[in-house]
């Protein structure tokens, strides 16, 4: 099976350049993607795909549940290189539907490790239990939490200093919040896009 990869590997190649022969020529020469995207690890949400991008339009970060934590080098890194070095135009948090981790974070279960990473979605669940324990137990309450989530991040992403020094130099940064459905594979964007440094303390205000 391992092997199988290899032959699409070449397979894919081909296509490509058949379509375009200088494809391969132009990626390696420059990166410069204008997109971020945040993502959850899930095997199901393939980033480029899902928008139509091609290798190289789209820079990615992707862990469990799709987090933005403070704390975490590697997301900051990332973080980091594509706005003071990519000086990408827009950074999408990607959370989707049916999210195991978010899941997991909230069923009362002990999974060893993941349980520290998973840590702030139970934050997220105790910052708006009401709303949540108001909706139906299971896919809506889950789904909503998935949205909750994104939109935490968006506010991480948002305050980290790389961010907001960016702005305060003019440089153009859009921070969205987006859930992709497995059932159709559509992305919602949640409306809550931050842009600014007064979008961020409006969004601040508003939690």
């Amino acid at each position: 099976m391992v092997k199988d990869l290899i032959e699409n590997n070449r397979a894919w190649s081909l296509a490509k350049t058949e379509v375009d022969p200088n494809f391969f020529k132009r990626l390696a020469a420059q990166q410069s993607p204008e997109f971020l995207w945040i993502g959850c690890s899930d095997s199901r949400v393939p980033a480029n795909e899902i928008v139509g991008l091609d290798p190289g339009e789209l820079f990615v970060h992707r862990n469990v549940a799709n987090l933005a934590p403070p704390q975490d080098a590697n997301y900051l890194s990332v973080l980091q290189y594509a706005v003071e070095v990519l000086k990408v135009k827009h950074i999408m948090v990607v959370g989707h539907y049916g999210c195991g981790g978010v899941q997991a974070a909230v069923d009362g279960q002990r999974h060893g490790l993941i349980d520290h990473w998973l840590h702030p979605i139970r934050e997220v669940f105790d910052e708006n239990r009401k709303e949540l324990e108001g909706l139906e137990d299971g896919a809506p309450r889950m789904d909503r939490l998935c949205e909750l989530n994104v939109m935490r991040q968006v506010r991480n992403v948002a305050s980290d200093v790389f961010v907001q020094d960016a702005w305060l130099r003019d440089q153009k940064i859009a921070v969205h919040g987006w859930v992709y459905s497995l059932k159709n594979g559509l992305i919602t964007d949640l409306g809550a896009t931050v842009r600014c440094l007064d979008d961020y303390k409006l969004m601040v205000g508003r939690s």
